[in-house]
């Protein structure tokens, strides 16, 4: 377009010039221009690809399933202060510190390439000079072709000097940045990654594994892109706009001068424009990660979606909340459109400009066909920066988002630390276990009281069951002797008399605790190294020993590969009874002094319950034992049975005496015995 302004500008003159003389001289000397002009102006397109926004729905709710519902229900307030996290600018310096001689390098190298290209400009303004001496008729008829190479061979051959540097130049620096965005990102990644493996339980309670990948992966790559681009073409950018802003105004101070007033108002119109765009890039963040965490949670559990034929459900769900990203990026894409509309309008503006003032100043010999050129290019090499400013706003505010993000979760301190604090040796170990007028509600239900003034005592080496109806708090006392979580209504955890709160937490899971429950999780490796996972230093032999006490060698051995034979994610390759055979013998390798058993066998038939029972007696011989039962005839042998109801010790004695009194655990014994 502006290449078409100049051509019709040009030969609109050149057609009224036999009335004119002025405009007539004024033709004459412009037309060389059209030679690098035609070459070199061009605009460059806002880019709308990377631009996100949130937005609620207008779409009414339709009968879904509740956690369908709950997730379409969820609001992303842009006016929540509390949502907004503010970028870290120390913090995010110290990634860039061990990396600085790669920015040195960068910075050095981008700032040559941007004074090539202040250069370049000035020297095509003397070729041009050359060329239009030859268009007049007098020097055509007095010069020689010879004269013309000898005059055009030494800017020529700076032209190709220049164009080589900046070539050099340019990989230079797109190198450096390339090893410093990566090495900041791996980084980055690193932290991030542990910050999130050290974090409360609560924390994971709290956020979806979707959510929590999503800035895992896809945050940490859109940070260290945007970080790349904005530091490459901003500092190139800058660097040719103040360079070309010095050129202009050497070659003229008065159309320099013209030119200061419509710049600042480009520039301060897109800073307006960038922080806006900053505020919904964020919310839009948010609603790719909520999406993420619906498509995650889906196809992790697709046994149970398909179990329940809600393939159309989620389907339904996932695609409404890709819909709304969708539905507000049209709508925001409108307004970028009118601010890209008005950019083009103030950058076409100033090429025209430039011309007219221009051509004006040349037709009182003010200024020479050459040096238009060079202001020209300039002109367009400005233009060029600023247009790559812009582009840069929402590549910026985007980046800026994933960062806050990405720092939000690595600047988050867990409230239970994961190692520190007192160490028991183990030959004086005893494993008395008492819990102490425990009150205590999960984090993400303060209001509700899972457990309420809660006293248990399990003495050294010997094994008290917990019984009683789902939800009456058997699991979270469990938890709370893993210290998953801190006692947070009052009373006290010990063990061997020390707060549990003084115990190191490293130590009391990693040698202390041995925890099984009714679906134990199985990593995507080989079966050797699942048993190991119980203490990663043990032997081949120490691996092959525990096995054979958890009865896992008699399946192991029929595997073609054996040990060695890879498991798929969570297990799913291998049965339930040969899943808990393989975490007992996990548990036998650890040799921990206390045992947690959560419903180890509930979930099993009736052979495999007795192969892995029998596992569990070998494993919970000599050891103080929590189990928690569903299965009351698997308990019967405990030294003390507690039943537990609705948050208080209801009962607690033996299995007779329990039985004998005819209260709650009679109950239950009779109603599982009519159900068998």
């Amino acid at each position: 377009m502006t290449l078409a302004l100049f051509r019709a500008a040009t030969q609109c003159c050149f057609r009224i010039s036999r009335s004119s003389e002025g405009l007539k001289s004024f033709t004459r000397k412009t037309l060389p221009i059209i030679l690098g002009g035609s070459t070199t102006l061009c605009l460059v397109g806002f880019n709308l690809r990377n631009v996100k926004a949130e937005a609620p729905s207008k779409r009414e709710k339709e009968i879904l399933p509740s956690r369908v519902v709950e997730a379409k229900s969820e609001k992303l307030s842009s006016t929540d202060p509390s949502n907004d996290h503010p970028f870290p600018w120390i913090k995010f310096l110290g990634y860039i510190t061990p990396h600085f001689h790669y920015l040195i390098c960068a910075v050095c190298s981008a700032i040559a390439v941007a004074y090539f290209n202040i250069k370049i400009p000035l020297l095509l303004g003397d070729i041009v000079n050359v060329v239009s001496s030859y268009i007049s008729e007098t020097v055509l008829s007095e010069m020689r072709h010879d004269n013309f190479l000898r005059e055009m061979k030494e800017p020529t051959l700076s032209m190709i000097k220049f164009y080589a540097a900046q070539s050099i130049c340019t990989i230079a620096y797109i190198y450096s940045l390339a090893c410093l965005g990566e090495r900041m990102a791996a980084s980055l990644r690193k932290d991030l990654f542990n910050s999130i493996i050290c974090q409360d339980i609560a924390f994971f309670d709290e956020h979806k594994t979707g959510e929590i990948v999503s800035r895992l992966s896809a945050d940490v790559q859109e940070f260290k892109s945007s970080f790349k681009l904005v530091i490459s073409q901003g500092l190139r950018s800058s660097a040719q706009a103040s360079g070309c802003i010095v050129s202009m105004y050497m070659i003229s101070p008065q159309m320099t001068s013209a030119m200061g007033v419509i710049v600042p108002t480009v520039i301060l119109g897109g800073t307006y424009i960038g922080s806006y765009l900053r505020v919904l890039s964020k919310k839009a963040q948010a609603q790719v990660a909520k999406a993420t965490a619906v498509g995650e949670e889906c196809i992790s559990n697709i046994r149970t979606v398909r179990g329940f034929a809600m393939e159309d459900a989620e389907m339904e769900l996932y695609s409404r909340e890709v819909d709304k990203t969708r539905d507000f990026n049209e709508a925001l894409g409108l307004g970028i459109g009118v601010f890209q509309g008005a950019s083009n309008f103030f950058l076409n503006s100033i090429v025209l400009g430039t011309i007219t003032y221009g051509g004006y100043l040349m037709s009182d010999d003010n200024l020479n066909p050459g040096q238009l050129m060079s202001f020209l290019v300039s002109v367009q090499t400005i233009q060029r920066s600023i247009t790559q400013v812009s582009l840069l706003f929402g590549h910026l505010v985007k980046g800026m988002a994933s960062g806050s993000r990405i720092f939000e979760y690595i600047e988050k301190v867990p409230l239970i630390p994961i190692s520190g604090g007192v160490k028991i040796p183990y030959h004086s170990f005893f494993g008395d276990v008492e819990f102490k007028n425990i009150t205590f509600s999960y984090p993400t239900r303060p209001e509700q009281a899972v457990l309420k003034d809660f006293s248990l005592r399990i003495p050294p080496s010997k094994t008290v069951a917990l019984v009683g109806t789902s939800g009456g708090g058997k699991t979270t006392i469990a938890a709370l002797l893993e210290r998953f979580y801190d006692i947070n209504g009052g009373g006290s955890l010990e063990i061997d008399g020390i707060n549990i709160r003084d115990l190191d937490p490293s130590w009391l899971r990693g040698s202390a605790i041995g925890y099984i429950n009714q679906e134990p999780v199985l990593f995507a490796t080989s079966v050797i190294e699942n048993i190991r996972y119980g203490r990663p230093n043990a032997t081949d032999n120490e691996v092959y020993e525990a096995a054979k006490a958890a009865h896992v060698d008699d399946f192991v051995r029929t595997f073609p590969d054996g040990y060695s034979t890879i498991l798929g994610e969570r297990g799913v390759t291998v049965s339930g009874g040969q899943k808990q055979r393989i975490a007992i013998a996990r548990a036998l390798l650890k040799n921990p002094p206390i045992l947690i058993l959560d419903e180890a066998t509930s979930a099993l038939d009736a052979e495999s319950e007795r192969i892995v029972q029998e596992a569990l007696d070998k494993l919970s011989k000599g050891r103080t034992s929590l189990v928690i039962a569903h299965r009351l005839s698997t308990i019967k042998n405990a030294d003390v049975i507690a039943v537990i109801d609705k948050g208080v010790m209801a009962e607690i004695g033996t299995h007779a005496a329990l039985k004998r009194k005819g209260g709650i655990y009679s109950r239950l014994i009779e109603q599982q015995e009519f159900r068998e």
